[in-house]
């Protein structure tokens, strides 16, 4: 092995987690770091815009993997997109900026799991660390951190409408903070990360640029890496390839993995650490026989049930206006288990082209938030520059189509109430006649697509299938971890950008107290 440089630390994929390990690594030790991103800088100022339009142009543009699942036979055989951010601030740089921590019972349900150290009173401290809430300081937000919290501004009547809506069937609102005591039952507006100046604030804006310049921290762009290295069973360095050349560099104390669901087991791979039986077909030389590498992958599902609307509305700058959790199975044990239903909620026809209707409209987007139906990630080849091939199985599990097919139910409820006689016009999609068991599902599986949150590759556990230990190691090497999405046993109630940073936020505690 040839080094060209030397770091205590290497930490690769400049995203959601991958930001807060660097910044707290540089905050806290004396040491040195770097940071290895696939991707490009955060140049472009759609990143850094707010509005819709400058979002959606990231989608499918060079700040995005281009990931695309196999065909899907729960959705009728489609292939379905799945953005994922490369570029500095990763999915933070072109999410829809939504700051949902999940629900208590998630991480509750972690540590049940056998995760000692991440239950919710204890996960609590590193969603409060990281954030600087414009609500203020209380026993579940945080102030002073370097992630800017804002509340909805200026929602449209219709969004409000909603709130009402919802008041009236018996869930709580006015002020409801789904980030505070409880999160279920109760519509709240969104909130999202932004700058005092409405910018975007990504994990790369935050995070990375206080310590940009500091004399032991590096970032290097486009900078792919292609495989571990190893002395016996301990991570020692990485290769990555950059602008057309391999360059080999060491890690003297650990290499920390965040790239995400997908990049995270796909290199863990390259590098000999998976199933022993899908490293051979690839030629890959085996060092741990870890066959939950690249299982258990959850991720949310979303469709639309829209209709036009009496009044005009306002374009809302963020994806969903309003929104809330709760349960779809009244016999479900609710002192264990997490809301399996959300919905975004907006003045917009958020509908596939054959539904919409020119004027305008509102849409409730039903969200499955615990799937039951699992997917893998595996190697389409030993190449590092092929992308993971990825089978997500959505809606393999007939219960996770039962709760989606409640969620057009409860729009239904929802929409006849008062609160919604001044704004209520036709049911565009599905459509007022479509209303059996069998219409509904066709029109789901026609229909549903991702939210983009998908987890769980790399499994935090203690059981065959897992893949690191509760502090986030990886079983049968030394100097290596994973930090990011991918360790999450199950999947948190929500959009999992907010959970995802609290887990770079642990991380780096667990690997400062180390030294």
């Amino acid at each position: 092995m040839n080094f060209e440089r030397t770091f205590d630390y290497i930490i690769v994929g400049a995203g959601a987690a991958g930001c807060v390990i660097a910044y707290r690594l540089m905050k806290n030790l004396g040491c040195s770091v770097l940071l290895l991103e696939a991707g490009s800088p955060d140049s472009n100022p759609a990143i850094h815009n707010t509005d819709m339009q400058s979002m959606t142009s990231l989608w499918g543009s060079n700040a995005d993997w281009g990931y695309s699942t196999e065909p899907e036979p729960g959705l009728g055989d489609r292939q379905i997109s799945i953005a994922q951010g490369k570029v500095l601030g990763g999915g933070t740089s072109i999410n829809a900026m939504m700051y949902i921590r999940g629900n208590r019972r998630d991480y509750d349900r972690w540590k049940y799991l056998g995760n000692e150290g991440w239950s919710y009173q204890e996960i609590l401290p590193y969603f409060k660390k990281s954030e600087d809430y414009e609500g203020g300081a209380s026993e579940y937000r945080g102030v002073g951190g370097p992630l800017h919290v804002i509340n909805y501004r200026n929602p449209a009547p219709v969004s409000q409408a909603f709130v009402s809506a919802a008041m009236e069937l018996g869930y709580g609102g006015n002020g409801w903070d789904c980030n505070g005591a409880q999160q279920e039952n109760g519509a709240f507006f969104y909130q999202s990360t932004r700058t005092q100046d409405n910018q975007r604030c990504s994990t790369a804006v935050a995070f990375l640029r206080p310590i940009l310049g500091h004399p032991n921290f590096a970032v290097e762009v486009n900078a792919q890496v292609t495989r571990l290295l190893f002395a016996k069973q301990r991570v020692i360095g990485l290769e990555y390839l950059q602008d057309g050349k391999i360059h080999q560099v060491k890690a003297e104390a650990e290499v920390i993995l965040s790239c995400g669901a997908f990049e995270s087991p796909k290199l863990l791979m390259l590098s000999g650490i998976g199933a022993a039986e899908h490293l051979q077909a690839h030629g890959i030389p085996l060092v741990v026989d870890l066959p939950g590498v690249g299982k258990n992958l959850q991720d949310h599902l979303l469709f639309g049930v829209g209709y036009s609307c009496k009044q005009e509305q306002p374009v809302p700058n963020l994806l969903s206006e309003v929104g809330l959790f709760t349960y779809t199975n009244s016999d479900i044990d609710r002192s264990t288990n997490s809301p399996d239903l959300q919905f975004f909620f907006g003045p917009v026809q958020f509908l596939e082209p054959q539904y919409r209707v020119d004027g305008p409209g509102f849409t409730f987007a039903p969200i499955l938030v615990q799937p039951q139906s699992r997917g893998t990630v595996s190697l389409r080849s030993n190449n590092p520059q092929d992308l993971a091939v990825l089978r997500p199985n959505y809606l393999q599990s007939e219960a996770d189509l039962d709760v989606l097919i409640r969620g057009i139910e409860l729009s239904r409820e929802l929409v006849n109430t008062r609160a919604f006689d001044e704004f209520r016009g036709e049911e565009l999609a599905p459509g007022i006649s479509v209303t059996s068991k069998a219409e509904l599902s066709a029109y789901i599986r026609q229909v549903a697509s991702t939210v983009w949150h998908p987890v769980g590759t790399c499994k935090m556990g203690s059981d065959r299938d897992a893949v690191v230990n509760a502090r986030l190691q990886v079983y049968g090497v030394e100097g290596l971890r994973v930090a990011d999405a991918s360790i999450m046993p199950t999947i948190t109630s929500g959009n999992t950008n907010a959970p995802t940073i609290a887990i770079g936020e642990k991380a780096a505690d667990m690997i400062i107290s180390t030294r």
